[in-house]
């Protein structure tokens, strides 16, 4: 008899866990999740990518679109009504493009400001594209067979909530670049990031989208001239809108 309620039990326990109610810039769903997916009145759950969704004040800024999943069930991809032009040389086994996916920098992708050499990490049309692979948490760019390292400047104290992002001929000597699922994130044990994957856009005086981390939360407090982004890995054999 004891059986027998248990699995009813069980079960609602789980259904009551999915509907329970997110913190404010919470996880609300997203691939292998299995905790809260509600928000808290006045905030809408937005899908940053496949793995993360999270609780942001307002309506959705996200446009998702719903694709089946292999093996059945469904996923939720980041959408968009603008689009970059051009397409990129084809892409060199074991490597990845990086690219945004929300506006207004929607499938604008990584590279050099100045391409192939040793300048600041921006974000620019496919046919620019530049590729990448992950070692040993270098991110590292293939500017025309030379490796270009991906580094992030000190933070100068604590009221500094975006780092800038730029490219050396030499490793980087503090940080850790992964790829979470498609997402690339970075960290280092000096900062307590809320999240990994928080990026900002930032259009300099010529326009080059200049790359930062956001030390804060994705969509909170974001500085003037700046747009939230979470950049993805991209294996497609061109770099497309």
């Amino acid at each position: 008899m004891a059986k027998i309620l248990y699995l009813p039990l069980f079960f609602v326990t789980l259904r009551a866990l999915a509907q329970s109610t997110a913190a404010q810039y919470g996880q609300c769903g997203g691939i292998g999740w299995s905790g809260a997916t509600l928000c808290p009145s006045g905030w809408t759950c937005n899908v940053l990518n496949d793995w993360y969704s999270q609780c942001l004040p307002g309506a959705s800024t996200i446009g998702t679109t719903t694709t089946s999943a292999a093996g059945g069930g469904s996923t939720s991809t980041a959408t968009s009504t603008t689009s970059a032009s051009g397409g990129s040389a084809t892409l060199v086994p074991g490597y990845s493009f990086i690219r945004a996916v929300e506006d207004p920098n929607f499938h604008k992708y990584l590279r050099s400001e100045i391409i192939n050499t040793a300048s600041d990490a921006v974000l620019g049309e496919p046919a620019d594209a530049a590729q990448f692979v992950i070692t040993n948490g270098q991110l590292i760019q293939n500017a025309a067979g030379t490796p270009l390292y991906a580094i992030v400047e000190n933070r100068a104290n604590d009221t500094v909530v975006m780092l800038k992002m730029s490219w050396s001929e030499s490793p980087a000597t503090s940080g850790t670049f992964v790829f979470s699922g498609d997402t690339l994130e970075w960290s280092i044990p000096t900062i307590s990031r809320p999240q990994t994957n928080a990026w900002y856009v930032c259009a300099d005086s010529q326009g080059n989208l200049d790359v930062y981390v956001n030390l804060g939360f994705y969509s909170y407090n974001t500085p003037a001239g700046c747009a939230d982004e979470t950049i993805h890995a991209y294996t497609g054999s061109t770099a497309t809108a």
